[in-house]
């Protein structure tokens, strides 16, 4: 017997692999949904999808936070019509004919409200205990930035006005316990949270919770939002927002990656979001004509047939970039981390 095999076999009942050979890491479940700029945001490949493991959804109020959290949820539903999902709720946003009207069954979840962090430790710990790796269950906090610290509420309760210093040490074992849970049974886990702007003379958007949520997480998006209005007898209407996920932190995409959707008040999230931004830098079009676009084969030339900008938000027009394998390596290339060496060695002659 060798020696790996040796030590590999060492422990009885031990949970060690080898590396090659483990579970955790090469059998990786991945949860598309049908917005393949959301893809892109979640693995960096317009196939690819959300992974287990803790993922952060930060940003000021109304910016499709909550919404983004229960479409992937929806898709994980729509994956594996067996799944379950737990919602811990705080702000009490998410009701059932929200939930309806996402097309999310709401049998099908199980609602958890929260007082505070240490009510929100205890039971999710100990659901998480009753899981095992296989089971398909889907988690979901709204929101950690809207949490008080059970100090919070007691000290509130006796009228002290002290400052509450356990907060951030109570998130942190939080963390800390539900972590190895999520990868090591498969388990995505969306955090909704808030920022704060810091104060330093260009300030800057900071994920609230302390540094445990950031060492923690697999990813954080800081998603801010702008008008999407239209002219109207030279007076502008506005018709929806358009979002932009910025990377804060990601195993799996370039940080700093800025990845926009629009979201209108008459159709919701616009499916082909972001991609006609990729495609003209990527030289995949072409405007011959003001106003107009073409496609572009791999050698440069601009095909015959043109396109207004509104006939771009198809399937028809979409489908053969995504059945291009040009198209898609170009979008893994320009988001995703790279799978090249980390270190380059010198050559010796």
């Amino acid at each position: 017997m060798s020696l790996i095999d040796k030590l590999s076999k060492a422990v009885k009942n031990s949970p060690a692999t080898l590396m090659s050979e483990s579970p955790l890491f090469n059998e990786k479940d991945s949860i598309p949904t049908n917005i393949p700029i959301i893809n892109v945001a979640f693995s960096g490949r317009l196939d690819g999808g959300l992974v287990p493991g803790l993922t952060i959804l930060a940003g000021e109020s109304k910016c499709f936070k909550t919404l983004l959290g229960l479409y992937c949820m929806k898709a994980y539903f729509e994956k594996y019509p067996d799944a379950i999902a737990l919602v811990y709720d705080s702000e009490f946003g998410i009701t059932p004919d929200y939930l309806t009207s996402i097309g999310i069954d709401t049998a099908r979840v199980i609602h958890i409200p929260l007082e505070h962090i240490e009510q929100l430790k205890f039971d999710i710990v100990k659901r998480l205990e009753e899981i095992k790796r296989g089971d398909k269950v889907f988690l979901m906090v709204d929101s950690l930035g809207n949490l008080a610290s059970k100090k919070e509420v007691e000290d509130a309760s006796e009228g002290k006005s002290v400052g509450d210093m356990s907060r951030a040490k109570a998130i942190r074992s939080l963390l800390r316990m539900i972590t190895p849970h999520l990868t090591i049974k498969d388990i995505p886990c969306i955090i909704v949270n808030h920022i704060y702007q810091t104060m330093e003379m260009y300030s800057k958007a900071v994920v609230g919770g302390g540094t445990a949520v950031t060492y923690a997480s697999n990813q954080i998006f800081i998603i801010t939002k702008a008008q999407e209005v239209v002219e109207v007898e030279k007076k502008k209407n506005l018709i929806g927002w358009n979002f932009t996920i910025n990377i804060e932190k990601s195993r799996f995409v370039k940080e700093r990656s800025r990845l926009p959707f629009t979201v209108t008040f008459e159709n919701g999230i616009k499916q082909w979001s972001g991609l006609f931004d990729i495609a003209i830098k990527g030289n995949f079009l072409a405007s011959p004509n003001v106003g107009w676009y073409s496609y572009v084969d791999e050698d440069g030339v601009i095909d015959s047939k043109k396109f207004r900008l509104k006939d771009t938000e198809s399937m028809e027009f979409w489908q053969p970039f995504l059945d291009n394998e040009r198209f898609k390596q170009y979008v893994k290339d320009r988001y995703s981390v790279s799978g090249n060496k980390l270190f380059q060695e010198d050559e010796v002659e």
